[in-house]
């Protein structure tokens, strides 16, 4: 009897021990917040975007820069008459030199600001030209094929209007306010007709003694050509 109720006390103890152990366990093994580690990996990974999003907008903004210089190197090259002589049309003639080239595209950009007072192409260059308007036509000397433009010079005699050819449509395009190469531009003094009729009849003080002077220098060049 004695045995056996020895044996019923260990038995006893051992249950309250396991007992004891498993109120134990959840405190010592507790699992971590299942919240926090995924907000945690969230803001990482948005974090990782915005960093990715922002290099890719630096880079991108470093390639634009890039091309402006680019363009702009090639507009000074131009403007300075330093094309290929092989580029430039035989029938481009009178051709603009470096310092009336500067002129020229200066005088342009100037009047480009006043609406109406610039026509770009050779549709608004022919017919402005049909049309009875006063002013100075520039040519680009390398455009391929010349026959496109081959026609105003000889309208240009016709209507009494001087023109000359510049070294480049990349810069004539850019003085004219546009990206676009550009094979001919006519600035037209106070708008032509249509800004007469609006009472801008007179070229703005801002490109006025700029036209006049450049004027009288391309009348004189295009002069000698239609007598040669």
């Amino acid at each position: 009897m004695a045995k056996d109720e020895s044996k019923k006390e260990k038995k006893s103890r051992r249950k309250s021990e396991a007992a004891a152990m498993a109120v134990d366990e959840p405190t010592t093994s507790s699992a971590p917040a299942p919240a926090e580690p995924a907000v945690e990996k969230k803001e990482k990974k948005e974090k990782k975007e915005k960093k990715e999003k922002k290099e890719k907008k630096e880079k991108k903004s470093e390639e634009n820069d890039a091309d402006m210089e680019d363009a702009e190197a090639q507009d000074d090259a131009t403007a300075k008459g330093e094309i290929p002589a092989e580029a430039i049309s035989p029938i481009a003639r009178p051709l603009a030199q470096k310092k009336l080239s500067k002129k020229v595209f200066k005088t342009i950009k100037k009047a480009s600001k006043s609406r109406g007072h610039v026509k770009r192409g050779v549709k608004e260059v022919v017919k402005g030209l049909r049309k009875g308007e006063k002013g100075l036509v520039i040519l680009a000397g390398d455009i391929s094929p010349i026959d496109i433009l081959s026609h105003i010079p000889v309208l240009c005699e016709d209507t009494s209007n001087p023109y000359i050819f510049v070294p480049s449509k990349e810069a004539l395009g850019a003085a004219s306010s546009t990206k676009r190469p550009t094979s001919c531009v006519m600035i037209v003094p106070g708008g032509g007709k249509k800004g007469a009729s609006k009472g801008d009849g007179k070229a703005k003080e801002e490109y006025q003694e700029d036209y006049k002077a450049i004027h009288e220098e391309i009348q004189a060049l295009s002069d000698k050509v239609a007598l040669a």
